[in-house]
């Protein structure tokens, strides 16, 4: 329990910068799973819109420190790969 009242600051701080990372890990592993939907049905069309729209979020989240930032690079770079697999 926060006794300081930096403490007390930082407990809000955290709670603050917790809500925001969840909402952004979460928007990233949504359009993710777009992603691999649509390689899954075979639509290549489809499958390079969801990409385009994907990393720029996956490469950001690795900025932001909500993933690493090599993890998020392989990421970007093993879906660009089955996509143009396609």
């Amino acid at each position: 329990m926060a006794n300081t009242k930096s403490a007390k600051k930082m407990v809000r701080k955290i709670a603050k910068k917790t809500a925001v990372n969840k909402v952004r890990r979460s928007r990233t592993r949504s359009h993710i799973r777009k992603v691999e939907e649509a390689i899954a049905s075979g639509d290549k069309a489809q499958a390079t819109e969801a990409l385009r729209l994907a990393q720029p979020l996956i490469i950001r989240s690795g900025q932001k420190g909500i993933t690493h930032r090599r993890t998020a690079s392989r990421k970007v770079s093993r879906l660009a790969r089955r996509v143009a697999s396609l």
